[in-house]
């Protein structure tokens, strides 16, 4: 794993320097072309408009997610979001074990979630059943696929969705 912190980016954006957003990867790192890089691209964005302080670790393998998100509480961390269900039980862990941190995890809900702690999901089988429709509608060959990068939950959702689309 790998650490790296970033100032306020822009003069003009507004001055919010005491406020430090933190994230940490799954194993699929920040080069993704998914969760992990549109999610960093949300940080950095955040931090250009708000001028907040940012700090980032990538994560190369799944047995570094609590240390990688200790990490970041070490680092006086305001926020902390993780990406991926993979870190689900380490970033629930870590909210328990330090109540005045704020914890957001991309792609992955509670039943119960301490108090800091906030799950975001996305119904991801809505964008790809028009995915699926559309390419139906346009394929010359009668033939259409998709492909998904494992055999996890969030990814067989979205390719059930396309399936949906292509049926309809």
């Amino acid at each position: 794993s790998s650490a790296s912190s970033s100032a306020p980016a822009s003069s003009s954006a507004p001055a919010n320097p005491n406020f430090k957003a933190c994230m940490v990867s799954d194993s699929g790192g920040f080069d993704d072309k998914s969760f992990n890089q549109t999610s960093l691209k949300g940080q950095e964005d955040a931090a250009t408009q708000f001028g907040i302080q940012t700090a980032k670790v990538q994560s190369t393998g799944d047995s570094q997610y609590a240390d990688n998100i200790n990490q970041m509480v070490q680092q006086g961390c305001n926020e902390i979001t993780t990406v991926g269900f993979l870190l689900g039980d380490a970033t629930e862990a870590a909210a328990k074990k330090n109540p005045n941190i704020d914890f957001a995890i991309v792609d992955y809900a509670y039943d119960k979630p301490p108090a800091n702690l906030k799950g975001l999901t996305y119904q991801t089988d809505q964008p790809s059943y028009l995915a699926g429709y559309l390419a139906a509608g346009m394929t010359q060959s009668g033939v259409v696929g998709t492909f998904g990068g494992q055999n996890i939950p969030t990814v067989t959702i979205y390719m059930e969705g396309f399936r949906q689309g292509v049926l309809a």
